[in-house]
């Protein structure tokens, strides 16, 4: 029977209450620390961000930053938080400095929530300002006072502001921050400020060149780009691009000073401006996919009041450069079209080796429009199609209201497509089923997607044949047995989308399926462990002799218990690139290449031996998978 609904049901929550009641609204995922935009890492970037705006206006040339276990300290040198407005900066939201441009203009703090966000969700916040020879400081823990100074005092600290906090176990859980993480994200702040000096427990970072910078640490010399870096750079714009042999895209976008990782109006304006430049250049209307096959680009731009379609600011949303009413796309477009364009006049050998990678990719394009009739030719013909997926009514890219819920697991197998396919939600659920280990394609040409039929069939379901503008799933989830079989099952996929579809992972679509190790159950209770530790705890939860099953494989488990691994607990892993990453080719080179003498002793030299993880239960407690 429903329950009553009344005004006694009706709440209204302060901000402090409502942020920690539903943080993902403001910080996205909450995450352990493990994934770079989990929350803890959003906190901090939250913090370091109105340093950075000091920065850009003329105030403060280091910043200094210490992070010990779960305790970090933020320290500037700008002009410090006005004492008498050092709470309310510090603790009610919609306030700050960002609302007057003057104070603050092309600042990527906008919505006075960021620092407010990173107290709430705090155990522990101080915050103290140095201004004038004058400090004030105010603890907090979980968002309220415990301690205040309610007048300044003299101080002969340079101006600036201290920021510590300690991310709030109760809503993050156990976490541990990523070292590799924290440096990526300030080596970015250095290459977008370059005089700008960051410190991280003494480790220092600061950017001479700019995106140049970031183009050579991320570039590895093997790659050989195909003509020198062009670099281009004014007030509100900073441009560095290079190519590669390789096939897809890859861009490092940034507004104010924001790594908007899912790009937005201005790199959509980049990659068109490109294409309208080169072509207006050579005289040839080259199709835009071979002028950008290759193309290696870090994107900067500044603008005012931009807006993002996020709290997280990962995208950004703006189509106008305020104040002066001019169109991202159009100042993009003219810069480009003029710096690029005199640029490619100026040197002919760069010019050259452009024309000849579009040339390349045009060749290479129209060799594989024979293979691409063929392949779909057979696959009509054959009506393949439905044998290896089974779909869903929810897709991605289009306006169906649960289309960001739109999901297809990848299963090596009929029994455990059978499971999943039986247990699935069907309205955002699809199912594609591998017919065994495919193909280790490291090394081979774009032919092989179209000549091996099981790949010609997943790219078609996932409809990435042409770029991930038209990918009709959100969640792309590899799910493989907890075996050997299924560890390698899993990287020959991964193989495949980093070869050809590497945007599916940098735009943060591909996932493993965590599935459970265990079933612990006695006749009142069951649970499923992931892990050694849940076991353990279960089994001493549900003593005196609780029924312990060792689950192998995906097609061992029913479909009634499948309902719950993939409905109401999922646990999915992110497919993730390093934060510091060797070229996709060099990966791909060291993990599916020829080089087994040199993995053999990589593996011997990691190798970490654990007991039997059922070692000292009974034999006759244990129903063997």
């Amino acid at each position: 029977m429903a329950a009553n609904y009344t005004e006694d049901n009706i709440k209204s929550l302060d901000p402090r209450e409502h942020m920690r009641l539903r943080p993902g609204m403001y910080i996205g995922k909450l995450g352990d620390g493990s994934s770079p935009d989990d929350g803890i890492y959003i906190l901090l970037k939250e913090t370091i961000d109105n340093c950075i705006d000091e920065f850009v206006m003329g105030n403060g040339k280091h910043i200094e930053l210490t992070v010990d276990e779960n305790f970090v300290r933020v320290r500037d040198f700008g002009r410090g938080i006005p004492l008498g407005k050092l709470k309310d900066c510090a603790s009610i939201i919609n306030t700050g400095a960002k609302y007057d441009s003057e104070a603050f203009k092309k600042s990527v703090g906008l919505n006075g929530v960021g620092i407010k966000a990173v107290n709430f969700l705090s155990e522990f916040f101080e915050i103290q300002s140095f201004r004038d020879k004058q400090t004030k400081g105010i603890l907090f823990a979980h968002g309220l006072v415990t301690e205040e100074m309610k007048k300044s005092e003299k101080s002969s600290e340079p101006s600036g502001t201290i920021v510590s906090f300690e991310p709030d176990r109760e809503i993050f859980g156990e976490y541990k921050w990523n070292f590799e993480y924290i440096e990526t994200m300030l080596r970015h702040y250095a290459y977008l400020n370059t005089g700008l000096v960051l410190s991280l427990n003494g480790k220092k970072f600061k950017s001479k060149n700019g995106l140049l910078d970031l183009l050579n640490e991320n570039i590895d010399p093997s790659e050989k780009p195909l003509y020198p870096h062009i670099h281009l750079v004014d007030q509100d714009i900073e441009i560095a691009f290079t190519h590669t042999e390789q096939s897809g895209e890859e861009y490092y976008s940034f507004v104010n000073g924001q790594h908007t990782t899912m790009g937005g109006t201005h790199l959509a304006s980049f990659r068109e401006a490109i294409v309208s430049t080169v072509r207006t250049h050579f005289k040839k209307q080259y199709e835009a996919g071979d002028i950008r096959s290759g193309i290696v680009a870090a994107v900067s731009v500044k603008i005012e009041d931009p807006i993002f379609e996020s709290q997280t600011k990962t995208k950004l949303g703006s189509t106008h450069m305020a104040p002066k009413g001019e169109t991202i796309r159009t100042f993009v477009n003219n810069y480009i079209g003029l710096q690029l364009d005199n640029l490619l006049h100026r040197r002919k050998e760069t010019a050259t080796a452009f024309q000849e990678k579009i040339q390349r990719s045009e060749h290479e394009r129209k060799e594989l429009k024979g293979i691409k009739k063929l392949a779909r030719e057979r696959a009509k013909v054959s009506k393949v199609h439905n044998k290896k997926l089974r779909d869903c009514k929810a897709h991605f890219n289009t306006n169906h209201k649960k289309a960001e819920d739109s999901t297809i697991f990848i299963t090596e197998g009929d029994s455990a497509s059978g499971s999943i396919t039986k247990a699935r939600d069907v309205e955002t659920q699809a199912v594609f089923s591998l017919r065994g280990k495919p193909l280790n394609c490291f090394g081979m040409s774009r032919k092989v997607v179209y000549q091996n039929e099981e790949f010609n069939l997943l790219q078609a379901a996932l409809n990435i044949e042409d770029g991930l503008e038209k990918l009709r799933y959100n969640k792309v989830v590899l799910a493989t047995d907890a075996d050997v079989d299924g560890m390698h099952i899993r990287l020959l996929a991964i193989t495949f989308f980093l070869q050809f579809f590497p945007d599916l992972i940098r735009d943060g679509h591909l996932y493993i399926l965590d599935t459970p190790l265990f079933r612990v159950r006695n006749k009142k209770e069951t649970r499923y462990c992931y892990t050694e530790e849940e076991r353990q705890q279960a089994i001493e939860d549900l003593k005196p002799n609780p029924e312990i099953t060792r689950f192998k494989g995906l097609g061992e488990i029913s479909p009634d218990e499948f309902q719950y691994f993939i409905n109401e607990d999922i646990r999915l892993d992110p497919v993730e690139l390093p934060p510091k990453p060797k070229t996709i080719s060099n990966l791909l080179q060291f993990y599916m290449g020829k080089n087994t003498p040199q993995r053999q002793t990589f593996i011997i030299k990691n190798l970490k031996v654990e007991t039997d993880l059922l070692e000292g239960d009974k034999e006759e407690d244990v129903e063997a998978a």
